[in-house]
């Protein structure tokens, strides 16, 4: 056989057989297209011979997917939502165990003593508001004042059910009510003043932006983000006794790429990418080994009244809590 007829041959064959294809780590995560789309970049310019994929969706979806999966995980790990969701899920099997790096930089109570997740941000709620509409001293000046007559018809929520944000507003405004009947009635009357509910973050923040006079109750960084990151004319009010979640990051129990899921563990928790997610998402770190300087002013200057959560009460009622709002509120006639 003629030499070029046979290169041809075998150049052909290569060409039918590809290349070896890429590692895979794949994340569920309910930070958004921002941060993920950011971070698959990053991750992948740091380690080119991998492919990292991830689902976005909101914390309770990740919990139930994950929940689902157990017996044949598809995910490696779950990066970000609400502690109480990451207890709930540590005690259900769902996480396997990984000491990170700097795990003696964060305190007991933002961490699982078995090391099954880790707290990777606080994030405080707040009030959400139009700052082409409203200022700071227009907003109601306590959580209570979002009940007063001058609000109804002028909230508008996040659908609360697939959301860790919102499911922990309805938690957090039972246990403030001292018992759970009161927190119910207390929900009731501000679904009662509630314009609509929105399916996503985004659909929120653009309902906020077309309708000025309405509010909302959402995270504080975020309202700080979409400020500066998209130009949404936003402010926000944070009253006294303000819930404020631990965000955490977990490997999921026999995740399918152990190996890059620690890598991409260790990757989004250094000290500069926690400085980086300060900087551009707004993200207060929950380590306490980071330089205030490298941080936003803004971050460093701002007083946060935290409300006292116990989680682990938290955690043990919030699926009871969150099914009466459905049923006794949401769905009442």
């Amino acid at each position: 056989m003629d030499r070029s007829v046979l290169a041809l041959l075998l150049a052909l064959a290569a060409a039918g057989c590809g290349s070896p294809s890429k590692d895979i780590v794949l994340v569920y995560s309910p930070h958004g297209p921002d941060i993920l789309k950011e971070y698959e970049k990053m991750f992948e310019e740091a380690y080119p011979e991998v492919d990292m994929q991830w689902l976005d969706m909101g914390s309770q979806q990740v919990y139930n997917k994950v929940s689902a999966e157990s017996r044949r995980p598809a995910c490696d790990i779950w990066w970000g939502a609400p502690s109480y969701m990451f207890k709930l899920a540590a005690n259900e099997g769902l996480f396997g165990a990984y000491r990170p790096s700097w795990s003696d930089e964060i305190g007991a109570n933002d961490k699982d003593a078995g090391n099954l997740w880790h707290g990777t941000h606080h994030l405080p709620l707040s009030i959400l508001f139009n700052d082409n509409e409203y200022t700071t001293d227009d907003m109601p000046q306590t959580w209570d004042e979002l009940l007063d007559e001058k609000w109804r018809g002028k909230i508008s929520i996040r659908k609360p059910l697939d959301s860790g944000t919102m499911r922990t507003f309805i938690g957090a405004s039972i246990m403030k009510a001292g018992n759970d009947d009161a927190g119910i009635a207390w929900l009731a009357r501000l679904h009662d003043s509630t314009k609509a509910y929105l399916e996503t973050p985004q659909l929120l923040f653009d309902h906020i932006k077309r309708n000025p006079d309405v509010i909302s109750v959402w995270l504080m960084p975020d309202a700080v983000m979409q400020r500066e990151m998209n130009g949404y004319p936003f402010g926000f009010f944070m009253p006294p006794a303000t819930p404020m979640l631990t965000e955490g990051i977990a490997i999921i129990n026999n995740a399918p790429h152990r190996e890059w899921a620690e890598k991409f563990y260790e990757f989004v928790t250094t000290q500069e990418a926690l400085v980086q997610q300060a900087e551009v998402y707004a993200k207060i770190p929950a380590r306490g080994d980071i330089d205030p300087a490298a941080l936003p002013a803004w971050m460093v200057e701002q007083p946060i009244d935290a409300m006292e959560i116990d989680w682990d009460i938290f955690s043990e009622n919030e699926q009871t809590w969150c099914a009466r709002w459905e049923k006794e509120v949401y769905d009442a006639p």
